[in-house]
């Protein structure tokens, strides 16, 4: 089974001081997609400079040409989905379709009371997430939509001409959650996840391995009962938050070794953060780029 590297680009840096330089970087070392996050502002990094995803991407389109492009991920914690259809609509054009959504239900960070809102409930973000993803669906895929829904409606809202990409551009669903995984099983193109975050302290990698095997398992069941093959949908695992932390990224070997393990399980792209100096994402550069260039060759 082939597999994709790909990689996720922080927003902190001012644009013309390190932020072009690290996407132009992504498309020469040959990375799959190159992914932001879409949060107003994010964990350690809130006090310091964060950007917003989409002006990021946008201009992440004008200096790239081949790579693809993407969130990881947007939820409905301060977005729209009439709104964001617009933005994805024109951000696909202007990237000339080269742009994934990584789209989750959201969770209790800084995002959730930004906009004054007490943080919804587990079973509330769900409930969201079950009527959000499906509207932005239709808005991405028909000319005029209108629609009543609990927590988001649509009212005559217009967007031609629509997706560069067709019949839309994909989603990457991220979730680990029953109802979550039938939303992937039903819209996504991808699947998306972290892992267990019950183990990020005191598991060990071994359990990490078995836990995804059974995220994966049950993924295959959401997908059988909407009548789709789980192979027709791309597995990421994006980087990081396993117990496994940075130990992947010290050295070609180390990654190479992880890779395989989770290939065999059955993920068609890893993602890797890109080096952020004094933070839990700090890495050696040139390792990080002798993984970009070598790791896959050692994998086929």
């Amino acid at each position: 089974m082939s597999l994709r590297l790909s990689t996720v680009i922080l927003p902190y840096r001012r644009w013309h001081e390190g932020a072009r330089s690290a996407w132009v970087r992504a498309e020469q070392l040959g990375f799959h997609t190159a992914y932001t996050y879409d949060h107003l502002s994010w964990r350690s990094f809130r006090d310091g400079p964060w950007f917003g995803a989409v002006p990021t991407l946008t201009a992440a389109a004008a200096v790239t040409d081949r790579l693809r492009l993407g969130t990881l991920v947007t939820s409905p914690n301060f977005r729209h989905p009439v709104t964001l259809a617009k933005e994805l609509i024109s951000l696909d054009d202007i990237s000339g379709g080269r742009i994934t959504l990584g789209i989750g239900a959201g969770g209790t960070g800084f995002d959730a009371t930004a906009l004054g809102q007490e943080p919804w409930t587990p079973r509330e973000r769900a409930d969201r997430f079950a009527e959000f993803v499906p509207l932005l669906d239709r808005l991405l895929t028909e000319d005029t939509v209108t629609c009543e829904g609990r927590f988001y409606s649509a009212h005559e809202a217009r967007n031609i001409p629509g997706c560069v990409q067709r019949p839309r551009l994909p989603f990457a669903v991220a979730a680990t959650g029953p109802r979550g995984m039938r939303l992937a099983a039903r819209y996504g193109q991808a699947w998306v996840t972290t892992g267990d975050p019950k183990l990020y302290e005191t598991g060990t990698p071994e359990q990490s391995v078995e836990a995804l095997r059974g995220q994966i398992g049950r993924l295959a069941e959401a997908c059988g009962a909407a009548g789709r093959d789980v192979a027709g949908l791309d597995k990421v695992l994006l980087t990081g938050f396993t117990p496994d932390r940075g130990r992947p990224l010290s050295s070609l070997d180390a990654f190479v070794d992880f890779a395989g393990r989770h290939r065999e399980l059955g993920f068609t792209e890893i993602v890797i953060h890109w080096p952020v100096p004094d933070s839990v994402f700090a890495t050696d550069e040139k390792v990080f780029e002798q993984i970009a260039m070598e790791a896959l060759a050692q994998l086929d």
